[in-house]
């Protein structure tokens, strides 16, 4: 990256910082995606118990590999040969799991985070269960406001994730929300398919508990 946008950039991500830290979470800044399984380590102890939401970026980042490395008891979703009972028992197991780890589908720069899920076991254990909750997200996931942060999933997120997970939804044909038509600004607007992944939307503003939501910020873009 250019030296004089890394500046601009770091003093954004700053801001952000302050602002995530003025609601009781705790922030966390990276330089690399290189640098994520380090710090995540610092922030795990031998033998936890961790659960996982699904995630490009913590693939991008190695973070799953640590996971597996045998120091914890990983509730891992992704386990082949599960089956959907099996993944749903995971899902439970995961609220009460020592750490959760997960990225945000938006970071908006007065220090909130923006999360939209269809089956809603992320968002879920985002709010509640998990006695600590680490966010991974690189710096694309910044956005000005919650306005932004609606169209971001809408226009990015979700599209990208359907594609992903091939849900047949009008977003995945089209690239974007079909809520574009109409009015974009519309959180809850959307397709009515069964496919659908933008069903619970969740924002999380000041936390009652200190440090519980940890987020590392990181230099480099990761995920969608």
């Amino acid at each position: 990256m250019d030296k004089s946008l890394k500046v601009i950039l770091e003093k954004r991500i700053g801001n952000v910082k302050k602002n995530l830290e003025k609601n009781n979470m705790q922030v966390h800044y990276v330089e690399s995606k290189k640098d994520v399984v380090n710090k995540v380590a610092e922030l795990l102890s031998d033998g936890d118990t961790i659960g996982v939401g699904g995630s490009v970026s913590l693939d991008e980042t190695g973070v799953l590999d640590l996971l597996r490395s045998g120091k914890y008891n990983f509730l891992d979703r992704y386990e082949q040969g599960l089956s959907r009972d099996d993944i749903e028992k995971i899902y439970i197991a995961s609220f009460s799991a020592d750490a959760y780890i997960c990225s945000s589908n938006a970071i908006t720069e007065n220090g909130e985070l923006y999360n939209v899920d269809g089956n809603s076991n992320r968002v879920a254990a985002i709010c509640y269960g998990p006695k600590s909750v680490i966010i991974i997200a690189g710096y694309n996931k910044i956005v000005r406001n919650l306005d932004e942060a609606v169209k971001r999933v809408k226009s990015t997120a979700a599209p990208a994730n359907c594609n992903r997970l091939s849900c047949e939804t009008y977003c995945r044909e089209k690239g974007e929300c079909m809520s574009f038509l109409s009015d974009a600004s519309d959180m809850a607007n959307g397709c009515s398919g069964t496919s659908r992944i933008c069903c619970n939307y969740v924002v999380s503003a000041y936390q009652r508990k200190k440090d519980r939501i940890k987020v590392i910020i990181v230099g480099e873009e990761l995920g969608y």
